[in-house]
């Protein structure tokens, strides 16, 4: 990612000092590197969670400008239902995997013996 910050002409390296402290990994870059990883999850989260929002209040856009009043439906009777089905099957599949096959996704060496 350094060297992808780097290569923006004339304001490269000034990007990189800013973002992650230097070119070197040391105690400042791996603080910076791992709060951004703690906060763009919850920031994602903001942002599907406001998308979900506004597009329930307003509806998708109508590009042709044609009157669809007619064709509307009730939103979230169905798709939260259909939403919340696809959570339960997700969350189904996730348990079935960690409740029978704990070890599926592990390293293969953290079984070997030690010395």
């Amino acid at each position: 990612i350094t060297n992808l910050i780097s290569t923006i002409p004339y304001i490269g390296n000034l990007t990189v000092m800013w973002v992650w402290g230097g070119f070197s990994i040391n105690n400042a870059t791996l603080n910076r590197f791992y709060s951004i990883h703690f906060i763009l999850p919850f920031l994602i989260l903001l942002l599907v969670i406001l998308h979900l929002y506004f597009l329930h209040i307003s509806g998708s856009s109508n590009p042709l400008g044609t009157k669809s009043d007619l064709y509307k439906i009730p939103f979230h009777i169905y798709f939260t239902f259909k939403d919340l089905l696809g959570f339960l099957i997700l969350l189904f599949l996730f348990m079935l995997i960690i409740l029978q096959y704990p070890y599926i996704f592990s390293d293969p060496d953290n079984f070997i013996p030690a010395n």
